[in-house]
């Protein structure tokens, strides 16, 4: 299910990338780059990384072992989307009490939503953008 501008047109990925405990360093690199990119300040931008990384080792640990990222901008607001695509059943039930990591994850993004069913969980994120300024966004290194 594609997420749609409020026009009605798709909303396409600034980033979409597949990853495992093996690539989990390319994917910070990404997030980072795209939310620095999208304008957010240097310690904002590390709050999209750090929530970002703790869903996706969420879907390696506790999912698959593999997961997909995407991100897009959409009405003012950078939203990073990570999926296990691992089917819930009976030997994988929903904790009734999210850990510490997902606690983390509401106190730091601006808004969150989870929607697990039969084709796995994914988790959405988004981080309000500031007004774009000439200049304005962390430094590449």
């Amino acid at each position: 299910m594609a997420d749609h501008h409020p026009a009605g047109e798709p909303v396409v990925p600034v980033l979409d990338l597949a990853f495992d405990s093996g690539t989990l360093h390319a994917l910070r690199a990404g997030v980072k780059a795209q939310a620095c990119e999208a304008g957010l300040p240097e310690a904002r931008a590390e709050d999209v990384v750090l929530v970002v990384h703790e869903l996706a080792a969420n879907a390696v640990s506790h999912g698959a072992g593999a997961g997909r990222l995407r991100i897009w901008r959409l009405a003012g607001s950078l939203h990073c989307q990570v999926e296990d695509g691992e089917p819930l059943g009976p030997g994988r039930p929903l904790p009734s009490r999210p850990g510490h990591g997902l606690w983390l994850v509401r106190q730091v993004a601006d808004r969150m939503r989870i929607l697990s069913g039969a084709r796995g969980t994914r988790a959405t994120v988004a981080f309000d953008l500031p007004a774009r300024r000439k200049g304005q966004g962390c430094l590449q290194s």
